[in-house]
C-alpha cells in the first residue's frame, strides 16, 4: 500500500538485526539485500539502489564504531543517513521575508495535480498566518477556475481569473494587481499533456513578466521513475526551481519519484500526502526516512498540534478543570483530533508505533471515533450540556437518530464521563495537557 509498503519493508529488515543475537558481516548483508529488495518494489532505479547498498553495506562494516555505541546501534545509524542522504539530505525551505510579497507560480504536466495543490499551499500558509490569494493563468482547460474558486471558497482565500481571456501573461499581470494587500500569490498555470517543451517555453514567457520569487513543478508521484525526466528538463530550464511531488499516499511508486527526482539535484519542497486540502507538508528527508523507519517524526506531530491551537478562555478551563466538562467539550476534542488527520498518520509520527499496531485495530478506533462524533451530533443541546438527563428514551433516540445501537451509545457515556474524571484530577495542577486543539494550557500564561 503505496510508501507504507516500503516503510513496512524497512523497518522489517531493521527488526531482523534488533533481533540477532550478534551483528556480523551476514547480519549486515542479509540487511543490505532486505533493504535492495524494499526499493526495486518501491520503483526506484536499479543503479540508485545498488549505489546506496553499497555506500552502506561499506560503512557498517568498516567505519569504527563511536564509544558508546554498540554494533546494532551504528548500522542502524548508517541506514538512516544513507536513506537521508538518498532523498536529498537536506530540505529547502521556501524563503519569506517579512512585509515582501512572495509570489510563487506553479507549473506541471497535464493531470499531475497542479491546481488542488495550488489550493492546498494557499491553506498551509494561511494556517501560518499570512494571507494568500490565487491566480489562475490556465486559458486551455476548461472549468480550471472554476475548480480552482470551488477549492479557494472552503478555505476562504481570494481568486482571480478572466475566463475571456487567452494571454496568460495579461491575466497574471492583472491578477497581480488585485491583490496588493496579499503576502502570498500563487499562480495556477496551463498544464501540457506529455510536452514538455512546451510547458518549459509557457513557464519561461510567464517567468519573465511577471518574475515569480518561485516557480514550482508538480509531478505526480505515481508516475515513478518517469519523474527524473521531468524535474531534470525543469531543473535545468530555471535556476529558482522547487519540485512539489503528489500523491505519495495512493502509489507504490513514490519512492521511485522521490529518488529519481532527487537524483537530478532539484530541490523537493513539498510533497502531497492525502486526498484532503490539509495533506501537504514541506519535504525534509530526515523526518521523512525516519517514518519510513518506524522511528517517527516528534516535530511535525507538534507543528500539527501547534497548527490545531485554539485558545481556551481561562474562565472555561477552570469549569472543565472542576469537572464541569460537557459533550460538547468532548465534541470539540474529537474535532480536533479529526483536523489533525487519522490515526495512521498520527502514529506513523510516534516512534515505534507505525508497524506495531494491527490495521484492523487502527480501522476500529477510527471508526468508533467517526461514530461518537455523529452520535453527540444527534443530541439535543440540553443533553449535550447535561448528560445526566440520559435515561432509555433519550438513548435509544440518540441511537436511532446515528444509526448505531444502544450499546454504542452507552459506550459513548461512560468514556464521557472517563474524561470528565480524569479532567478534575488535574485540578492542583491547573494544567490541562492536550486540551481543545492539543496544546498545553497554564493559567499563569493566561
Amino acid at each position: 500500500m503505496a510508501l507504507e509498503h516500503l516503510g513496512s519493508s524497512l523497518y522489517q529488515a531493521l527488526r531482523k538485526v534488533f533481533k540477532a543475537s550478534v551483528v556480523d558481516e551476514a547480519t549486515v548483508k542479509e540487511l543490505v539485500r532486505d533493504i535492495q529488495r524494499a526499493l526495486l518494489q518501491a520503483d526506484v532505479n536499479v543503479k540508485l539502489v545498488l549505489d546506496i547498498s553499497k555506500r552502506m553495506e561499506e560503512r557498517a562494516l568498516n567505519e569504527k564504531v563511536p564509544p558508546g555505541v554498540s554494533r546494532r546501534e551504528h548500522v542502524v545509524k548508517v541506514v538512516y543517513e544513507e536513506l537521508t542522504r538518498f532523498l536529498g539530505e537536506k530540505s529547502v525551505p521556501i524563503k519569506m521575508e517579512p512585509g515582501k510579497r512572495q509570489v510563487i507560480m506553479l507549473v506541471g504536466i497535464q493531470g499531475s495535480g497542479k491546481t488542488t495543490q495550488t489550493a492546498k499551499l494557499a491553506r498551509y500558509f494561511q494556517k501560518r498566518g499570512f494571507k494568500p490569494a490565487l491566480i489562475c493563468v490556465d486559458t486551455y482547460r476548461p472549468g480550471a477556475y472554476a475548480q480552482l474558486q470551488q477549492l479557494a471558497a472552503r478555505i476562504n482565500v481570494p481568486t482571480y481569473g478572466d475566463l475571456k481571456s487567452k494571454d496568460p501573461v495579461k491575466t497574471a499581470i492583472e491578477g497581480l494587481k488585485q491583490f496588493p494587500d496579499k503576502d502570498i500569490i500563487l499562480i495556477d498555470t496551463a498544464g501540457r499533456h506529455k510536452e514538455e517543451q512546451e510547458l518549459i517555453k509557457e513557464m519561461k514567457m510567464l517567468e519573465k513578466h511577471i518574475k515569480p520569487d518561485e516557480v514550482m513543478l508538480v509531478i505526480d508521484g505515481t508516475i515513478g521513475q518517469q519523474a527524473m525526466v521531468q524535474a531534470k528538463a525543469f531543473h535545468e530550464a530555471t535556476p529558482i526551481g522547487a519540485i512539489l511531488v503528489t500523491k505519495l499516499d495512493g502509489s507504490a511508486r513514490g519512492g521511485g519519484a522521490l529518488s529519481a527526482v532527487a537524483a537530478t539535484g532539484a530541490p523537493i519542497k513539498f510533497v502531497g500526502t492525502g486526498e484532503k486540502i490539509e495533506d501537504i507538508e514541506p519535504f525534509v528527508p530526515s523526518r521523512f526516512v525516519g517514518r519510513l523507519l518506524g522511528m517517527g517524526d516528534l516535530e511535525t506531530l507538534l507543528e500539527k498540534v501547534h497548527e490545531a491551537e485554539i485558545k481556551v478562555p481561562e474562565k472555561k478551563a477552570k469549569a472543565i478543570l472542576s469537572g464541569k466538562f460537557t459533550l460538547t467539550d468532548m465534541y470539540q476534542q474529537f474535532e480536533a483530533v479529526k483536523g489533525m488527520g487519522t490515526f495512521r498518520k498520527l502514529l506513523k509520527m510516534l516512534p515505534g508505533m507505525s508497524y506495531n499496531i494491527p490495521e484492523d485495530m487502527l480501522n476500529t478506533a477510527e471508526d468508533r471515533l467517526e461514530n461518537w462524533r455523529v452520535m453527540i451530533q444527534s443530541m439535543t443541546p440540553s443533553e449535550r450540556d447535561n448528560p445526566k438527563i440520559f435515561n432509555a428514551s433519550r438513548i435509544r433516540r440518540v441511537a436511532k437518530g446515528s444509526g448505531t445501537s444502544d450499546k454504542e451509545v452507552k459506550e459513548l457515556l461512560k468514556q464521557y464521563m472517563l474524561m470528565r474524571r480524569m479532567f478534575k484530577t488535574l485540578r492542583r495542577k491547573k494544567k490541562l495537557p492536550f486540551f481543545g486543539k492539543g496544546m498545553p494550557l497554564d493559567f499563569k500564561q493566561q
